[in-house]
């Protein structure tokens, strides 16, 4: 007995099977939910993007909340790369919201985390020019540890530069003279430490002695400044005498001045007249001894001259 075949069964099934297969990738495709809205969202990432896949996971606080739909370079910089995300509608993404790369386990697989935004700051939402929001991004903890070790490693090529350069055959040549000298200079002083010894004693019997002469010094100078004070009051005093015998000297120059100005010339005058006096008494003498009569009959008349 042949069984017979069903082919619009088998048709049947194999259409439905084919439907549920296309669902299922449809589904794995998405995420694994069906139903779900998503907003996109973009970042732009300085650095390295190895290990970051498509469909890579988006986190927010360890939380999937969504998935990397997009990785390509921005076409206006070639240093960043443009990430596209798509979050389940209704997460709090907010203008202080920071998107890092991180790696999951040991495996390294890439992953998005999303961390910040205060419970008072307001949400995200695009800007003029912009087609979607754009999260600010962090470096990731390997793009960090990139950047120490550089600056680590540029360090220390300098510090070796400098160390070659400081370890030059001249330099090492000016060490082992200086080495040299130091380990001469350390076998003579251990050659004389007996005279040393007796230097420093002597410097202490100086010292001690310096500090007698400065004991011995004190009262001295402490008589020196009575003397000195008794001095002053030397000075002080011939300082006033030289006042008072200033005042005098003043005084008699005002006496001189006067008698100078008022008195010589009243008495050069006297003098004068008493001269004038003394002439006329010596001309009437003379002429009473020429002539005795002109006391009685006056004076005699002059005889005339011829033709008068």
């Amino acid at each position: 007995m042949e069984t017979k075949v069903n082919y619009a069964a088998v048709g049947l099934f194999t259409l439905v099977l084919s439907a549920a297969l296309i669902a299922g990738l449809l589904w794995l495709a998405a995420g694994g939910h069906f139903g779900k809205q998503y907003d996109v969202y973009l970042a732009y990432v300085n650095e390295s993007v190895a290990g970051l896949n498509l469909n890579a996971p988006v986190k927010y606080r360890g939380v999937d909340v969504g998935r990397v739909s997009d990785i390509r370079l921005d076409p206006n910089n070639s240093e960043a790369v443009k990430l596209t995300f798509q979050i389940t509608r209704g997460t709090p993404v907010k203008v202080d919201t920071d998107a890092v790369l991180k790696s999951q386990g040991l495996t390294g697989i890439a992953y998005v985390e999303l961390d910040g935004g205060g419970k008072d700051a307001a949400l995200l939402v695009n800007t003029p020019g912009s087609d979607y929001p754009v999260i600010n991004t962090k470096p990731s903890l390997s793009a960090r540890l990139e950047n120490v070790a550089t600056q680590v490693l540029s360090s220390l090529d300098r510090t070796s530069n400098n160390l070659n350069a400081l370890l030059s055959d001249e330099n090492r040549a000016a060490l082992q003279r200086t080495l040299a000298d130091v380990s001469a200079i350390a076998h003579t002083i251990a050659e004389r430490k007996d005279s040393i010894d007796s230097t420093l004693k002597n410097a202490d019997k100086l010292f001690q002695q310096g500090n007698l002469a400065m004991a011995q010094v004190g009262p001295a100078i402490q008589r020196i400044d009575r003397s000195a004070d008794a001095l002053r009051q030397m000075a002080d005093n011939v300082s006033g005498a030289s006042v008072e015998a200033g005042k005098t000297v003043h005084a008699v120059g005002g006496d001189v001045k006067r008698l100078t100005s008022e008195t010589l010339p009243e008495f050069e005058r006297l003098i004068r007249e008493m001269n004038d006096l003394a002439g006329s008494l010596r001309r009437l003498s003379d002429n009473y001894e020429r002539n005795p009569n002109s006391l009685l009959l006056g004076r005699t008349p002059q005889p005339k001259g011829p033709g008068e």
